[in-house]
């Protein structure tokens, strides 16, 4: 609110000394020693209206001055001409008690209140190992779900999987070939079964054409569901792999419909005749005939990619398969924002996408923000379904845990209370190691340094948040005040109150890193605190320095939450 005000007060200087129109940045200053607040406003007016930048800051200050603008106690200039702003202990104390007393809700807001938002993330494919591309869009889309959630807005969680195609033939062929797991096998050894079958049809798919023609014949049945065996067959693969994913999404945090992880489920065996039949009523005006197929041709006039939307058999690619979702997706719930998060390797097709939407239904167009991310990489390198050589999510989490687990072996606590650590600290690293940097970029996980419980790392905050809980158990029926006698404001208070602004950006930009570094402050800050102050000593600012902790206790707790980690209470 403070901040809104003073902007308020800025803009009306601007007016009365004939710059209106100055887009200025207010915005904290990097070193808190220059003031909590900070404006370019007078170098940005000064270019308009042709004044010395540092002479028009003084006008400025003058006029904000004069104003005596609540809880600001001093104002003052910077280097060419930059203004800095001092806030009043008392604002920041204030501020301190109105944040405990919100509590889990601290950090959340209604900016997007009245708006309905889908976010479409994960996008596993039955019949197909869910590897750890699929862990990454899991974790960025859920975060940024939990994000959008928590500004206001009615979200819900949509996850769309390709269930007909060549993949699946190729499986459904292999599976063919050897004898489907007993009747007590597992889920796992069911999907493992099933990565297995696929990689076997689609290698020997790529080395004999008998087998390549075979699984095209496959691949019309599925989608005509014209033979009753291979019906049977398709339906026991696809079950297995949707119950296996489900086992996946538990692990992960991803618990939002009914009894499912996601709200709604989407499969291309129904998007693709809807988007077949959208392709055929566009004939001759967004798409055309060429060699037996039908193409949206954009390389000439628009300088994106020909892609083919419906083949030469007759059936319709991934292509018209996505146009038909978006359009589907709508209808079953009338979004305001369709957020699709994806691997960046698809960034060029999508494209091509919007802009076929932009030509069909371009109010869905306008609706539908795209966002990719970059490879999880083991340090041995990239992975490949196709010949089976693939980092399944499973097998990370497994050996992660593992390494956890030898952390963890040496703790005077139970053992079901190691496993329970074991499984939270291992789902946090990884996740942590996703989210720490923008979207966009690759990553190589490193194992060492995502088990760090000292470092920048998900295990270190959430040691950090177990430790604020340890200290405030101790602390038992002691007193909390954030308005009890103290000395001062400190870098740490001051930064415990920018968490609502940092979760505000995340959500204006879909950036969960946002969250991940200041959190990664926050913790910083509150160790350095802990090693220099005795919290429970008597003292009559006792029950101040345990309030900074209660703070910091509920926005590790709540920060971590927003990006999906677990919070475990112990470690």
């Amino acid at each position: 609110m403070l901040e809104e005000t003073l902007r308020q007060h800025i803009q009306e200087v601007l007016k009365s000394i004939g710059a209106p129109d100055a887009d200025f940045v207010l915005e904290h200053p990097a070193d808190m020693d220059h003031g909590d607040y900070a404006t370019n406003v007078a170098m940005v007016a000064a270019k308009k209206i042709g004044k010395n930048p540092h002479e028009l800051a003084q006008i400025i200050v003058g006029e904000l001055v004069r104003r005596s603008i609540l809880d600001i106690v001093d104002i003052s200039i910077a280097g060419p001409g930059f203004i800095n702003f001092k806030l009043s202990d008392e604002h920041f104390t204030h501020l301190l008690d109105q944040a405990i007393l919100h509590g889990e809700r601290y950090g959340t807001s209604e900016i997007m209140k009245g708006k309905k938002v889908v976010v479409e993330y994960t996008d596993p494919n039955p019949f197909k190992e869910f590897h750890i591309g699929h862990l990454m869009s899991n974790t960025i889309g859920e975060s940024i779900s939990r994000i959008i959630e928590a500004s206001g807005a009615e979200t819900k969680r949509a996850c769309y999987q390709g269930d007909t195609g060549m993949h699946a033939a190729s499986a459904l062929w292999g599976m063919m070939q050897e004898d489907l797991p007993a009747a007590d096998a597992s889920i796992t050894e069911r999907a493992q079964f099933l990565g297995r079958a696929y990689a076997r049809g689609a290698t020997s798919a790529k080395n004999d054409m008998v087998v390549h023609d075979a699984i095209i014949v496959l691949n019309k049945k599925i989608h005509e569901r014209s033979d009753p065996k291979v019906n049977e067959l398709y339906d026991i693969g696809k079950a297995w792999s949707l119950e296996y994913f489900e086992t996946i999404y538990k692990r992960l945090g991803t618990a939002h419909g009914e009894g499912k992880a996601f709200d709604f489920y989407f499969f291309e065996s129904v998007t693709g005749e809807f988007g077949k039949k959208l392709v055929c009523e566009h004939m001759g005006k967004v798409f055309e005939a060429s060699d037996g197929a039908v193409i949206f041709k954009g390389e000439e006039s628009m300088g994106l990619h020909t892609r083919v939307f419906v083949n030469k058999e007759g059936l319709p690619t991934y292509e018209a398969k996505e146009l038909g979702l978006a359009k589907i997706k709508y209808d079953t719930y009338p979004y305001d924002l369709s957020i699709v998060v994806t691997a960046n390797e698809i960034n060029d097709y999508f494209k091509v996408l919007l802009e076929v939407l932009r030509q069909i239904f371009p109010d869905l167009a306008a609706k539908t923000v795209h966002i990719s991310h970059g490879m999880l990489r083991l340090p041995t390198g990239k992975m490949s379904s196709r010949t089976g050589d693939v980092i399944t999510a499973e097998s990370l989490l497994f050996d992660v845990r593992a390494r956890v687990m030898e952390k963890v072996k040496d703790m005077q606590i139970v053992e079901e209370e190691k496993d329970a650590i074991a499984e939270s600290v291992a789902v946090g690293a990884i996740k942590y190691s996703i989210l720490r940097q923008s979207s966009g970029k690759d990553i190589i996980f490193d194992f060492e340094q995502s088990l760090s419980f000292d470092g920048d790392s998900g295990p270190y905050l959430q040691y950090t948040y177990a430790r604020t809980c340890s200290l405030l158990e101790k602390a038992g029926a002691r007193i909390i005040d954030p308005l009890g006698e103290h000395q001062g404001t400190s870098v740490l208070h001051k930064l415990l109150l920018r968490f609502p602004e940092v979760v505000a950006r995340a959500n204006k930009e879909h950036e969960p890193h946002y969250i991940t570094t200041y959190l990664i402050e926050v913790a910083r800050g509150f160790n350095a605190f802990y090693a220099s102050t005795i919290v429970l000593d008597g003292a009559s600012d006792e029950p101040y320095k345990l309030a900074l902790v209660k703070m910091v206790s509920l926005t590790m707790r709540n920060g971590l939450q927003l990006l999906g980690m677990p919070t475990p209470s112990k470690m």
